[in-house]
């Protein structure tokens, strides 16, 4: 086995209070969740496994809130504010503790989205047994002020526009084609 790399920020603390936009692929960009038609994407049942999941990611983790999102053919683009000074008394910044790569950490970024991840896996797997729905890690960036918030959140809703021109649309796998970054 391949010995794995953190592509986190070594120095950044993920349990700490902000907003980061996150992408989460599948497994070798497969299309699981639907297509994109005119601009628009279609639902299909693991998609909307993977919707309603993300909605309730608030509920379940009360330190985080949900901004913008979509859902594509093969990934999710989404933006998540871990705050721990809002709604209800459970809220608690998580104490510090030793960090060890691939040890899970209370409210850290990476134990959200694995637990998010882990929810859809078992619920299609319910449906299809055998399929592999995700890429083992996820993207992620530190969203740094309101200039870049807003650029994210544009570039998340013309998402679906332009997966003609996506990077992770098939088409465009193989080629050295670069889309327009969105900062």
């Amino acid at each position: 086995m391949k010995d794995r790399h953190s592509i986190r920020l070594k120095s950044y603390d993920y349990t700490a209070p902000g907003w980061y936009f996150v992408t989460v692929c599948t497994h070798q960009w497969k299309l699981l969740f639907g297509e994109i038609e005119d601009g628009k994407m279609t639902l299909n049942s693991m998609e909307q496994v993977v919707y309603k999941e993300w909605i309730n990611t608030p509920k379940i983790r009360e330190n985080i809130e949900l901004d913008q999102f979509v859902i594509m053919p093969n990934h999710l683009h989404g933006i998540i504010v871990l705050d721990y000074t809002g709604r209800g008394t459970k809220r608690r910044a998580p104490t510090e503790e030793k960090r060890y790569f691939r040890k899970p950490i209370a409210g850290s970024l990476s134990t959200i989205i694995g637990a998010f991840k882990s929810a859809i896996t078992k619920q299609i797997h319910r449906i299809k047994p055998d399929i592999s729905i995700w890429q083992r890690n996820f993207y992620e960036h530190i969203i740094r002020n309101d200039k870049e918030l807003s650029k994210i959140r544009k570039y998340i809703m013309e998402n679906p526009l332009r997966w003609e021109l996506d990077r992770s649309h098939p088409q465009n796998m193989n080629n050295k084609f670069q889309e327009k970054t969105y900062v």
